[in-house]
């Protein structure tokens, strides 16, 4: 299996800090002017290829989902649900820096993993069963000069405020329609 992705762009502790203060800051501004702006709308549209692969465009990004072949794919990328840890851990990291940079923190590495536990007889259909994960486990590795208690402080506040950890913990009204 091949992996590719473009490497994240390496950044300074004090660009990080900049533009996590200047973000923050614009967006004071923009809701201080106008709650309204608060209200974002993200889009993704996929199209099936291969055996039950997608291709995704979200933005100006695409990327193939795909299962591995236990499953009847052909592994050409990572599974849903392998992406929604992903996801997860993703939205973490961005809530990890903005209350760490919010609460004066400072963070030498971050480093997270998400496991989840699924039971596949729903996915093929047995009613009694929930085909989503039973169960998520995240563990975060933090170090900082900081005192325990005070990184133990920012993961209660960024599990309360991640948008996907949401997504996660609480239902989510979805509404499917044939188009």
């Amino acid at each position: 299996m091949t992996i590719t992705a473009a490497p994240a762009i390496r950044i300074t502790d004090a660009e990080r800090a900049e533009r996590l203060t200047a973000a923050e800051h614009a967006w004071g501004e923009r809701l201080a002017a106008d709650v309204s702006h608060a209200s974002l709308v993200f889009t993704a549209a996929g199209t099936a290829e291969g055996a039950v692969a997608t291709r995704v465009r979200a933005g100006r990004h695409e990327f193939v989902i795909d299962e591995p072949a236990g499953l009847a794919g052909d592994d050409a990328g990572a599974s849903p649900v392998e992406l929604a840890l992903g996801a997860l851990l993703g939205c973490q990291t961005v809530v990890y820096r903005l209350y760490a940079q919010r609460l004066g923190l400072t963070i030498d590495r971050l480093a997270l993993r998400a496991e989840g536990d699924l039971d596949v007889r729903g996915l093929f259909g047995a009613d009694d069963v929930r085909p989503g994960f039973r169960g998520v486990r995240i563990v975060v590795d933090i170090d900082g000069p900081d005192e325990r208690a005070r990184y133990e402080e920012l993961r209660r506040v960024v599990d309360a405020h991640c948008p996907v950890h949401d997504l996660f913990s609480n239902a989510t009204p979805i509404e499917t329609r044939l188009g």
